[in-house]
C-alpha cells in the first residue's frame, strides 16, 4: 500500500519539494525520476503527469533502471527494462493521485 494515496493533482502540485520526492519515490524506488517530476511541477493535468512520468522512467541511466527494478516490491514485472518499470510508476502515480480532486483530508 502507498503512503501519499489519492492526494489529487492541485495538492500533489503544492506539496514541499521534499514531500513530492516522498510521494514520488513510492511509485518507481527512484530518487533521480522522483527528484525530476518533483522539479517539472505544477502539472497543467493528470495526463501531463502520467506522461512526464513514463518519459522519466525510460530516461534513466542503466544502473538507476536497475536499481529501481530491484527495489519495485510486490509488483508482477513481466520483465526487467524499462517499458515495466514504466508501467508500475504510472500505476503508482495513478493511485498517488486518486480522484480528480483527490480525497478529502479528514476532518473536512
Amino acid at each position: 500500500m502507498l503512503m501519499h494515496q489519492g492526494i489529487g493533482l492541485d495538492r500533489f502540485n503544492t506539496l514541499s519539494r521534499g514531500r513530492a520526492v516522498h510521494a514520488l519515490y513510492e511509485c518507481c524506488a527512484n530518487v533521480t525520476w522522483a527528484a525530476r517530476l518533483a522539479d517539472a511541477r505544477p502539472f497543467p493535468d493528470r495526463d501531463a503527469a502520467l506522461a512526464m512520468a513514463e518519459v522519466e522512467v525510460l530516461a534513466l541511466s542503466e544502473s538507476d533502471l536497475d536499481r529501481a527494478l530491484d527495489a519495485v516490491p510486490r509488483e508482477p514485472l513481466a520483465g526487467r527494462s524499462a517499458d515495466e518499470l514504466a508501467r508500475v510508476a504510472r500505476g503508482r502515480l495513478d493511485a498517488v493521485l486518486g480522484p480528480v480532486d483527490g480525497y478529502p483530508e479528514y476532518g473536512e
